[in-house]
């Protein structure tokens, strides 16, 4: 009895280790593990199209480059459309800002004669928290700073990796056979194909939920008359890759600009309906027709692994994290040795017979 629960310690004590290991390790490797885990993913998603092309009668080098050629071209149209909206919204800044400050004086004027609190005191506050939050306005810029050169430096090497990565593939997989000697070769790649297939399937049923959550979004938003829909509903449909909280944040913007334009609180509230009923229509319609295999994680441990990558790897774990998990579930879910990591992650127990 003693020795059973000694063993149990020693096993849980282990498994502890393990973590904290591994967590250290994540930390302090960022700089390395980033830019490689999002050459991994992206491979996963190349892969089939580089098989299809190699299958035509293309040399494999030539395949990896059309297929992440065709990826860089999409990425960076979605990042001008983007720029292009942000400049526009810039643009009428000027007219934001006097609607901005008219609000804030009707606020004024109402907060006096409601609370009895002077122009005066309104004011010295409101210098008190500009002045305090001016510093955490430098850190954030040298933050950001960091952070975009951080992004040229991975714009550089991820594209590196994935060549690497496709073009070698018959190695690495080579590799992963020697470091389980014990399984069957047919088995680690049944596990292998299946899980680069669900996921490549899972990623192209992502991007179609973004496109018609986006599209909804932004509809909603143009027939309300809040400016800048598709800004904002497309920006709004990227954040809700963060359970719940995502939504929240980018729903702010345009409750307040819609405020501050009209004057009433009837088009926050239509903002807060659209937003809504998109989200409803996301989670119980969109996503269960556009995701063929979906990925059924525990809403806690999605969470968490949001929060474990964000405290590692910042912004990039958060992107991460979620994508990592769901392949861990996908290969656990297909290995007995591993059924209890599935069951914990979201999957549904067996009945005992």
């Amino acid at each position: 009895m003693n020795i059973s629960k000694q063993q149990g310690t020693i096993s849980f004590l282990t498994i502890l280790q393990y973590i904290v290991l591994i967590s250290v390790i994540l930390y302090i490797g960022r700089p390395f593990f980033i830019p490689l885990s999002f050459a991994v993913l992206i491979s996963c998603v190349l892969y089939p199209i580089c098989i299809w092309l190699e299958h035509h009668r293309i040399n494999r080098m030539n395949a990896i480059l059309i297929s992440l050629s065709l990826v860089l071209i999409l990425f960076g149209g979605i990042i001008f459309l983007f720029i292009q909206q942000v400049l526009s919204f810039s643009n009428e800044w000027s007219s934001f800002q006097d609607k901005l400050i008219e609000t804030y004086n009707s606020l004024s004027v109402w907060i006096t004669n409601k609370f009895g609190v002077s122009r005066e005191k309104q004011v010295a506050w409101l210098n008190e928290l500009l002045n305090q939050s001016g510093s955490d306005a430098m850190s954030f810029l040298q933050k950001t700073i960091s952070a975009g050169l951080l992004s040229a430096v991975l714009f550089i090497l991820i594209p590196i990796y994935v060549v690497l990565i496709l073009y070698h593939r018959d190695r690495w997989v080579e590799v992963v056979f020697r470091i389980f000697p014990t399984q069957r070769k047919e088995r680690i790649r049944e596990i292998l194909h299946l899980s680069i297939k669900s996921y490549y399937n899972f990623i192209k049923g992502m991007l179609l939920v973004y496109l018609i959550v986006g599209i909804l979004n932004s509809l909603g938003l143009f027939i309300l008359g809040i400016p800048h829909p598709v800004l904002f509903g497309f920006t709004a449909s990227i954040l809700t890759f963060i359970p719940y909280a995502g939504i929240i944040i980018a729903s702010l913007l345009p409750i307040t600009l819609s405020w501050v334009t009209y004057n009433s609180i009837w088009y926050p509230i239509g903002v807060i309906a659209i937003f809504s009923l998109v989200q409803y229509l996301e989670a119980n319609v969109i996503f269960p027709l556009a995701v063929s295999s979906r990925l059924k994680i525990n809403t806690l441990v999605t969470f968490a692994a949001i929060v474990l990558g964000g405290i590692l790897w910042g912004v990039a774990g958060l992107i991460l994290f979620i994508p990592f998990l769901g392949i861990f579930k996908m290969v656990a879910d297909r290995t007995p040795a591993l059924r209890t990591w599935a069951i914990l992650i979201g999957g549904e127990p067996r009945e005992l017979s």
